[in-house]
């Protein structure tokens, strides 16, 4: 049970987190057929826009520096603002330079709410409450996401694509703007450490927050520009995915949460990383385009997963400790963004199936790694 100051912590974060999708999916779905149909992208092109939008990621423990000055919650609302207005600036610059400019505002934006957002979380609720909170927000996520996607699927009959950036990017910066007027603080958490630190007790989350950044970066951006450069989904057919993908997750994702308090992280991961090897392994063979649908359904379900890599944090973390290592664990989970799609896109070019088989190698190392999840005896329960 919940609280009144949870309560008011979970709506404040259930609003911005479904405003955050709404944009981010938003732009998801727009891109690749934008990059492809306005801009004319090639495939290294989408590769070095894609690693010019992990750059925020990689610096998300600056985020530590910016709270010196500005109150958790206050620093979620101005990053969601942000992420609305690099969305709607998007389709106004149809060029290379253009679209990797707006890419990296919009990215800042999304990438320091979801830095907050994580650490908010992980101080306002317990561990057994956090899988509940978390699986409750991706579901609340993935309806928000739905119902952006029906109203993408309209809009792409008759309006361009810069006018439907900018409508999605306006209702992200508004609930921005609503998000400042609130405050659903409390002041008696535990201060928080606000310097960057690492601590050997965390490796095994520090690794497995490299690999599952790693792997993510090949599951946005080679699996669906597979499906519009090799397979030729339509616009239509890509938002219809997205709203099916959507449907199942609305579902099972407090499942998720519930399953991680029932079987533990370490059982949660197994099941992720052999999944992802075998996701993989079929992008790289399959032929038809269907397959490659129902795949990437199964994928975008496997990375809900990854929740137990952040509960698990939180079982062996010291209280204070979780914001500045939620930040410095987000600059981690985008070391390799900043390179690999660059590097994947110059592979896609030599064939198409390597960046895939590179995914498929993430999810064994990733696999042999959540061997190594051990919790402590006796947990304390916070909030």
């Amino acid at each position: 049970m919940l609280n009144a100051t949870n309560q008011q912590m979970f709506r404040f974060l259930a609003v911005l987190t479904a405003a955050s999708m709404i944009g981010m999916q938003g732009y998801t779905m727009l891109f690749n057929n934008f990059a492809v149909e306005s801009v004319h992208l090639d495939g290294l092109q989408v590769g070095l826009t894609q690693s010019i939008r992990e750059i925020p990621g990689f610096l998300a423990l600056t985020a530590i520096y910016v709270l010196l000055f500005i109150r958790e919650h206050r620093l979620a609302a101005l990053s969601v603002i942000l992420l609305g207005i690099g969305v709607s600036l998007t389709g106004l610059f149809p060029s290379f330079t253009g679209v990797a400019l707006t890419t990296l505002l919009m990215s800042f934006g999304f990438h320091y709410y979801e830095t907050v957002n994580q650490s908010l979380t992980l101080q306002y609720f317990s561990t057994h409450q956090s899988p509940l909170v978390i699986g409750k927000l991706r579901s609340l996520a993935a309806i928000t996401s739905i119902i952006s996607a029906a109203a993408i699927w309209c809009l792409g009959f008759f309006m361009d694509y810069s006018k439907i950036f900018l409508i999605i990017g306006g209702v992200v910066a508004l609930a921005g703007l609503w998000a400042v007027l609130q405050d659903p603080s409390h002041p008696d958490l535990p201060v928080q450490k606000l310097r960057m630190f690492l601590k050997r007790r965390y490796w095994l989350y520090y690794a497995l927050t490299f690999m599952s950044g790693a792997r993510r970066q090949i599951f946005m951006v080679f699996s669906m520009f597979l499906m519009v450069k090799i397979f030729h989904f339509s616009v239509q057919e890509i938002t219809a995915l997205f709203i099916v993908n959507n449907l199942i997750n609305w579902v099972i994702n407090p499942m998720i949460g519930r399953a991680i308090n029932a079987y533990g992280e370490r059982t949660l991961c197994t099941v992720e990383y052999t999944g992802v090897i075998i996701v993989f392994l079929v992008y790289a063979s399959a032929s038809s385009k269907w397959v490659v649908a129902c795949v990437y359904i199964i994928d975008y379900i496997l990375f809900n997963f990854s929740v137990a890599i952040k509960t698990y944090f939180q079982k062996i973390a010291d209280t204070e400790d979780i914001a500045p290592t939620s930040a410095v664990g987000f600059t981690i989970n985008h070391i390799a963004a900043v390179f690999l799609p660059a590097l994947g896109g110059y592979l896609w070019m030599i064939d198409y199936r390597i960046p895939f088989f590179m995914g498929a190698t993430l999810g064994a190392v990733s696999l042999i790694l959540a061997q190594f999840i051990r919790l402590p005896l006796r947990l304390s329960a916070r909030g």
